[in-house]
Formats: C-alpha cells, sequence, structure tokens
C-alpha cells in the first residue's frame, strides 16, 4: 500500500506549496512551475479558450474549475504524464477542516471541472489516499477526477487512486455530456469508473491493483450510473485491461442505481479490448444491490479478446450483434463532436 506515495513522490523528486500565482499574463498561456499553484492559473483564466501548461513536478492541492472556464486546456509541459502530478489525499469520510461534516464522494476529488469544452492532457491526476492509514474511516472512495461538462478530452493522462478513481458524470440526468478519454491509464480497484457520463474511453489501458483482502471480487472496474434517457453510457473499445492482483479476481463491471436516481439504467459496452486473466471470465458481471441486477442492465460486450474475454458461460457475457456493434462506435455515442482521430 505504500507504492502509491513512493511512486508519486519519485517522479519527480519535488513538492509545490500552492500558495504562489501562476506565472503569465492572464489572458494568455499560463504557466505554473514548483512553488506554484495550479488553482491559482484556473483562477486567473479570464477567457475562453485559454492554455495552462504545468512544468514538471509534484502539486499537491485540490484543483476545481467551474463552468465559466470554458474551452480551457491544462496540459503538462512535456509529452510524459508522469513528470507533473496533481495529488491530494483526502476520502468520502475525511472530515472538512471547518468541522461542516465530511467530503463526501464528489467533494473528495483532486481534480474536479464542470467546464465545457475541457482538454487535459500529458498529466497525472492522483489521489493517494489509503484506507490502511485510516482505518476508522468507512466512507472510503477517494476520487482522482470529477468531471463533468460536455466535450471534456483526456488525452494521455493517468488517473490514479483506489476506489472510485474516475468519476464521469454529467451536469444533471437529462444532460447527456459527452466525454472522450484517448490512451489513458486509469487504475483502482472498486468501481473505479463510474458515473452517468457518455463516456468514450479509445485506446485505455485500465488496471486492477492488488488488494489485500480475503474475498472476491476484490472490486469492479466499471460502474456506470447512466440515466435512462440516455441511449448511450460507456464505451471502452480498443484497450486492455491488466491487474496485479490474482486471476480471476475482479469483474469488469456492476450497476450503480443511485439512491437519488431510481430510474438510471446503466449501460457498457466493451468491444475490441484484450482483457487479461485478472478478470473472472465466467462471471465478468456482478450485482451491486439485489434489486437491480445486472442482467436487466445494458451491458454488451464485442470482439474482446484475452484470457479474461472467453466466453464459457454465454449467459453471463451478452455479446453485440455485428449490426448493434456498428452502432456503438465514437462517433454514434459523440455525434458532432469528433475529438478523435478515426470513428
Amino acid at each position: 500500500m505504500l507504492r502509491r506515495r513512493t511512486l508519486l513522490a519519485g517522479l519527480t523528486g519535488l513538492a509545490a506549496a500552492v500558495t504562489a500565482p501562476a506565472h503569465a499574463r492572464p489572458h494568455g498561456t499560463l504557466h505554473v512551475r514548483p512553488g506554484d499553484s495550479l488553482q491559482a492559473a484556473v483562477d486567473a483564466v479570464d477567457g475562453p479558450g485559454r492554455t495552462i501548461v504545468v512544468h514538471p513536478g509534484t502539486y499537491r492541492e485540490a484543483v476545481v474549475v467551474p463552468p465559466d472556464k470554458a474551452e480551457l486546456t491544462t496540459r503538462g509541459a512535456c509529452r510524459d504524464p508522469r513528470a507533473a502530478v496533481l495529488v491530494l489525499d483526502r476520502a468520502n469520510g475525511t472530515p472538512k477542516p471547518d468541522g461542516s461534516g465530511t467530503y463526501g464522494t464528489a467533494g473528495s476529488a483532486t481534480f474536479t471541472s464542470a467546464a465545457p469544452g475541457l482538454t487535459v492532457r500529458d498529466l497525472t491526476l492522483a489521489n493517494d489516499w489509503l484506507r490502511a492509514d485510516h482505518p476508522g474511516i468507512t466512507g472510503t472512495q477517494a476520487v482522482a477526477a470529477y468531471v463533468t461538462g460536455d466535450r471534456t478530452h483526456f488525452e494521455n493522462v493517468r488517473l490514479l487512486a483506489h476506489q472510485d478513481t474516475l468519476f464521469a458524470d454529467t451536469t444533471a440526468p437529462a444532460a447527456f455530456d459527452r466525454q472522450y478519454f484517448h490512451r489513458c491509464y486509469i487504475e483502482g480497484d472498486v468501481d473505479f469508473v463510474f458515473g452517468r457520463g457518455r463516456t468514450v474511453f479509445d485506446a485505455c489501458h485500465f488496471h486492477t491493483l492488488r488488494r489485500d483482502v480475503d474475498f472476491t471480487p476484490k472490486g469492479m472496474v466499471f460502474a456506470p450510473a447512466t440515466a435512462r434517457a440516455d441511449p448511450y453510457g460507456f464505451l471502452a473499445l480498443r484497450g486492455r485491461i491488466t491487474s496485479g492482483a490474482e486471476d480471476g479476481a475482479y469483474k469488469i463491471a456492476r450497476p450503480w442505481v443511485p439512491s437519488y436516481e431510481t430510474t438510471a439504467w446503466p449501460s457498457l459496452v466493451v468491444r475490441d479490448t484484450w482483457i487479461g486473466p485478472g478478470i473472472d471470465a465466467v462471471a465478468p458481471y456482478t450485482d451491486m444491490r439485489e434489486a437491480y441486477p445486472w442482467q436487466t442492465m445494458r451491458f454488451r460486450e464485442h470482439a474482446n479478446t484475452g484470457p479474461g474475454a472467453v466466453v464459457t458461460v454465454p449467459e453471463n457475457r451478452p455479446q453485440l450483434t455485428v449490426e448493434e456493434a456498428a452502432t456503438h462506435t465514437p462517433r454514434a455515442y459523440l455525434g458532432d463532436w469528433r475529438p478523435y482521430g478515426r470513428p
């Protein structure tokens, strides 16, 4: 469990204070360097289409991008996403300093954005809160990134946490906000890609962590909570799922029907993806609650390969037909917004 903090510290050997302003004029490109605050740079953005360049270093702070920072690009100064790391350690159950309660799942996020047209690239976003360090806290969800807002694009980003790493959501149940993740690395253990977003994961690498518990499943990769009115939820294609745990310890997904939105109808399609032995090939899906069995949800696969994709019990692995697969593409999910280079 100490691996996470050792890794983050070793990426750059730098720790940034969060009190200094960013360097540059607010109306141009802003540069954030060790000793600066990324949040201060976000606050200084004075119009749409601005760029924030984050130089190599470790920045320990929470960052919130509000809706009025439209078309913002936040990117690392170099293409290696390990060079610039934004990290914090707080969880759902972490008490707030002002005594007003705990942060909650969404409030635990290291990086939060509700801005339309956001682009994030070449960065690491992490939440290094560890269960073992806080045995008295039961709300163990600790989010690395919580994103809403239409046309959110993550490119070559590493997302690191344990439970609930990426909260891919929408601004409201009736807002079918579109998100596109390309060549991203996402790791965690329990429901670590979850939410209501209409989200495409293209050529992404999902990695399940080793977890020191004596039960299985150790966790699940996806927990979609798609609004019933949205014809599309999560689409993962041309990627891979690997594991640091023993064979068969993880599930691909379970449906999340939130208590505050019981009409949700979770949707997930995993296609053209290599699935490693860490996934239970016999029974790759499970329930979160008995009242909402996964078999009644929109869970489908198509043309997957690897030991975790072997179909031994067909009723446990619903498959798309070729005709159906043609309707589950980035173009179908994202419509007139085309951040990808191929359909």
